[in-house]
C-alpha cells in the first residue's frame, strides 16, 4: 500500500505568503513528488514529517536500514546552491549529502537528532562559540566557480537603498540605515571568495552520534565571512550583549572588526530592504543591533 504524504498546513501558509502560484502548486505536488523518490531511492518513511519554511523533511530508511531524511523543496536561486556546498563540506562541520536529484533540488541527507538543537542548549554564550566554531570551519574552504556572490547582492542592496529609505517615516531609522549602507560601500569592492553558510542561526544547528553540532540548511554564497556572523547576534537577542558576541565571534574566525562589522551592517540592511520592500515596519532589534555596535548606546 503506497505512503500517503500529509503537507502540513504551516508549510502550505508559508508558501502561500512567499511564494505565491509557485508555492501554491509546489504544495500541490509534493504528495506525487515524495512518493516518485520514495520510490527511486527505495525508502521508507519512519516518522512524521518536518518542515520549515521552505521544505518538507520526512524522516526515513534507505534499503539497508540506514537512517536519512528526505528534503523536498522548492529550485530557486537560494537552495540550487545547498547540494554544492554539502559536496564540498563532505560531512565535516556539516549535514552529510546521501543523494540530490539535480532537476527537482531534492535531497536525501544523513539524520541528525532533532530533539538535539543548538536552540535548546541552556548557555546562550556557548551556543554562540558553537556557531563561531563552525563558521570558522566552513568557512575556511573557497567558493566553488559559480557560486552566487555577495558582491553582486550587496551591489544591488546599495542600489535599491535610496528609494527604500524614502519610504521609511523616521529619521533615526533612516540615519542608521544610510550609515549600514555607508560602511557596506567601504567594502563592496571587496567581497570575500569564501563559501558561506548564510543562514546559521540556532535552529539551523543539531547534534549527531558522529559529531557534536552539525549545520544543516546553508544558502550558500561566495564572500566574506563578516556577513555570517547576524544570526548569533540575534538568537535569543540580547541587546546587552551584542558587542560581546560580535567580538567573541570575530576572534573565533579570526576576523578584521572593522571589516566584519561593515559586513554584518550589510546584513542589517539586506532585512531592513526586505521589510521595507514588502511594507512592513522596521524590526527594533535590528535597528538595537546596528546602534550597540557602532556604540552609541552604551
Amino acid at each position: 500500500m503506497p505512503t500517503v504524504i500529509h503537507v502540513p498546513e504551516e508549510l502550505a501558509a508559508a508558501q502561500e505568503k512567499f511564494n505565491g502560484e509557485a508555492g501554491r502548486a509546489f504544495v500541490s505536488g509534493l504528495p506525487g513528488l515524495a512518493a516518485g523518490f520514495l520510490d527511486r531511492w527505495d525508502l521508507r518513511v519512519t516518522g512524521a514529517p518536518m518542515h520549515g519554511v521552505s521544505a518538507l523533511v520526512l524522516p526515513v530508511d534507505r534499503a539497508d536500514g540506514t537512517p536519512a531524511v528526505l528534503k523536498l523543496q522548492i529550485l530557486d536561486e537560494e537552495t540550487e546552491g545547498e547540494p554544492v556546498a554539502l559536496r564540498i563540506w563532505n560531512g565535516d562541520g556539516a549535514v552529510r549529502l546521501l543523494d540530490h536529484d539535480t532537476a527537482t533540488g531534492t535531497m536525501l541527507l544523513e539524520r541528525l537528532d532533532p530533539s538535539r538543537i543548538l536552540s535548546r542548549l541552556p548557555d546562550a554564550q556557548e551556543a554562540v562559540l558553537v556557531i563561531a566554531r563552525l563558521l570558522a570551519h566552513l568557512t575556511s574552504t573557497p567558493a566553488p566557480p559559480g557560486m552566487r556572490r555577495l558582491g553582486d547582492l550587496a551591489g544591488a542592496m546599495l542600489e535599491r537603498t535610496p528609494g527604500a529609505l524614502a519610504r521609511v517615516p523616521d529619521p533615526a531609522a533612516r540615519r542608521i540605515l544610510a550609515d549600514c549602507a555607508a560602511a557596506l560601500r567601504e567594502v563592496v569592492d571587496e567581497p570575500g571568495d569564501r563559501l558561506l553558510h548564510w543562514d546559521l542561526h540556532e535552529e539551523n544547528v543539531l547534534a549527531s552520534d558522529r559529531a557534536d553540532w552539525l549545520a544543516i540548511d546553508p544558502k550558500p554564497l561566495a564572500g566574506d565571512p563578516g556577513f555570517e556572523l547576524w544570526p548569533a547576534l540575534a538568537n535569543r537577542f540580547d541587546a546587552d550583549d551584542v558587542r560581546r558576541r560580535f567580538d567573541a565571534m570575530t576572534d573565533v574566525l579570526g576576523l578584521d572588526r572593522e571589516r566584519a562589522r561593515a559586513w554584518t551592517y550589510g546584513r542589517l540592511l539586506q532585512n531592513c530592504l526586505w521589510d521595507i520592500e514588502d511594507g512592513r515596519p522596521l524590526e527594533d532589534l535590528q535597528l538595537e543591533i546596528a546602534r550597540r555596535l557602532s556604540g552609541r548606546t552604551p
